[in-house]
């Protein structure tokens, strides 16, 4: 099975809370947030495509990498290949992913529910311009959440992460 990947960035301190983050760009976004970070990871006819197995053998060349962050683009619009890389790592990582979708609404369908379910971290929500605050950790906008995903799952309601101070 193959991703459509925009780019990574192997070792990144600003993707993810916790340290060291392995970080795919997905290719694709149909949110096209006005004033988004990545606007060239929009459209699904960029990126280059990957096998599963060679972005396991790039992310295992990172032996500092405890993190790996679905950013984008939007990783759940490629759900099914994410969740499978999900499946490989999920024992030795700890995942994130941006998405412009709301938990809410990943719940409502069983491919991107399925993706969820693998996750530690989501940061939800679409980036809106009104809203964008330069002092938000690992958000844009103020509307965006950071969830804790598994203990969300299990209260069956959104419970927010706190980062560390």
């Amino acid at each position: 099975m193959k991703l459509k990947i925009a780019g990574v960035i192997p070792e990144s301190v600003v993707d993810a809370p916790g340290g060291i983050s392995y970080t795919i760009f997905a290719q694709g976004c149909k949110h096209r947030c006005n004033g988004c970070h990545n606007p060239q990871t929009h459209s699904f006819e960029g990126g280059k495509w990957f096998d599963i197995e060679e972005v396991l053998q790039d992310i295992s060349d990172h032996p500092f990498t405890k993190i790996i962050t679905f950013s984008g683009g939007d990783p759940f619009y490629q759900a099914k290949e994410f969740s499978l890389l999900c499946s490989k790592l999920k024992r030795k990582y700890k995942l994130v992913a941006y998405t412009g979708f709301l938990f809410e609404q990943l719940l409502a369908d069983e491919d991107k529910k399925e993706l969820l379910k693998h996750l530690d971290l989501l940061i939800d929500g679409p980036f809106v311009k009104e809203l964008r605050n330069v002092d938000l950790d690992f958000r844009g906008s103020s509307n965006q959440r950071i969830i804790d995903v598994q203990k969300s799952i299990q209260a069956n309601q959104v419970c927010l992460f706190k980062l560390a101070d």
